[in-house]
């Protein structure tokens, strides 16, 4: 690789190594420009290389079919050994109408904070009995009516089952997953994980009723995972 004058190289994006790349030409980054500019065009042919094969980050998918079942099914990368995201910002509803929550099933990220509104004329009230089966996270939101809402943060992953005291024939369920690698099945039961990072994982198939299934799976590229689960 050619030096630009002054020991330093000139910054390139990567769209300009793209193009460099591809033509094999010489450009000007974009400060240096006019040909009143003291610095010498630099190749970046090489350059461009790195930052291809940079922008090309292994990732790939995880795809399948969850069978035994009716209905939708979450399908997501469990823990990760040593590994934490960031919450997301956006703040998903569930709404109860029509004396339902709605949506029946919410699927969310560890720490994501949810919205619980009430679009009825009558007065609702959120609780849940555990998350993940543990009895010592049960909470109650209290009752409220019309118009109002109240929030909440979900720090702990598993199933949430919510519940009204109201009308106790109404119930949901948020997932709370502890990774961003999920995804929810399509009618047929067939799923599509996208962006997982290539590695070893263990991936989960949760389902309303049925018993959980995990198995371990490799990512390096596409990968196929296939479910049966049972009540």
């Amino acid at each position: 690789m050619e030096l630009c004058s002054r020991n330093h190289f000139a910054p390139t994006l990567p769209w300009q190594a793209w193009s460099s790349f591809t033509k094999n030409e010489e450009v000007y980054p974009p400060p240096f420009r006019n040909k009143e500019s003291k610095f010498m065009k630099c190749n970046v042919t090489i350059l461009a290389v790195v930052v291809v094969f940079s922008l090309a980050a292994s990732a790939g998918t995880i795809s399948g079919k969850v069978s035994g079942v009716s209905g939708e099914s979450v399908v997501y990368v469990d823990t990760i050994q040593g590994k934490t995201f960031p919450a997301p910002t956006e703040h998903p509803v569930v709404d109860q109408k029509g004396l339902m929550f709605q949506p029946h099933l919410t699927v969310v990220q560890v720490g994501t904070t949810v919205d619980f509104l009430n679009s009825d004329k009558v007065a609702h009230n959120v609780f849940w009995t555990s998350v993940g089966g543990n009895k010592k996270l049960t909470h109650n939101l209290g009752t409220w009516p019309q118009g109002e809402k109240r929030s909440f943060k979900f720090d702990n992953p598993g199933a949430v089952p919510l519940l009204c005291n109201v009308h106790p024939e109404m119930s949901g369920y948020i997932v709370v997953m502890p990774t961003p690698y999920q995804a929810m099945t399509d009618k047929t039961g067939n799923y599509k994980i996208e962006n997982v990072p290539d590695g070893s994982y263990t991936v989960t198939a949760w389902h309303e009723g049925a018993k959980n299934q995990s198995k371990p799976v490799t990512v390096a590229g596409d990968s196929k995972a296939d479910f049966t689960l049972s009540k």
